[in-house]
């Protein structure tokens, strides 16, 4: 009888704490990868991406009672760095240096996965090219990508961690679109 009175308040302080994980590294889209090819050949590289933990602007991440870290220093800001990297080297335009660089700033960075059937990745930054120092592209992008979530944690947290790499590519993907950032990048 004890063991299983031990047991059971061991399996509700383990769920009262939480847990922590590493979220996936980044995987790319064959989209922004294509419309990357697709605006050029100009080799570009990749600055630091900011990131000041702040409301919306979490880091690591709080999804229900767990919490996810970025794979890439434990920073989000590196995490958008590395995903940009990722797809420019798959384009054939990434280089370690030059005088074309794009860098920013990760303005929001949350999940919210508390609701019992929709759940909500947030993501949003500011996109910097320089060309030889100058800057010749600044704009804001933000992506709210809205995905199934259940009352079930065991279902809603891995789908959210899924998402968030959703979430990251289409912001990318807006990025990439824009006519001026595929100017600034030629």
């Amino acid at each position: 009888m004890h063991i299983k009175k031990l047991a059971s308040c061991v399996a509700i302080a383990a769920l009262s704490t939480g847990c922590s994980m590493m979220a996936p590294q980044y995987s790319a889209s064959i989209e922004n990868v294509q419309t990357l090819k697709n605006s050029g050949e100009t080799q570009v590289s990749v600055g630091q991406f900011a990131f000041t933990p702040g409301p919306g602007n979490t880091s690591p991440i709080t999804i229900r009672a767990a919490s996810m870290n970025s794979p890439y220093g434990n920073s989000y800001g590196a995490f958008l760095a590395a995903a940009i990297q990722q797809e420019l080297t798959l384009a054939n335009r990434y280089t370690p240096t030059g005088n074309l660089e794009v860098s920013g700033v990760l303005l929001k960075n949350d999940i919210d996965a508390a609701g019992f059937s929709v759940g909500y990745v947030t993501v949003e930054a500011r996109f910097v090219v320089k060309r030889n120092g100058a800057t010749t592209y600044d704009k804001v992008k933000s992506v709210k990508q809205e995905f199934p979530s259940s009352f079930a944690g065991a279902v809603a947290i891995p789908k959210a961690v899924q998402e968030y790499n959703v979430a990251v590519q289409k912001l990318l993907g807006l990025v990439y679109e824009d006519k001026a950032f595929a100017d600034a990048i030629k």
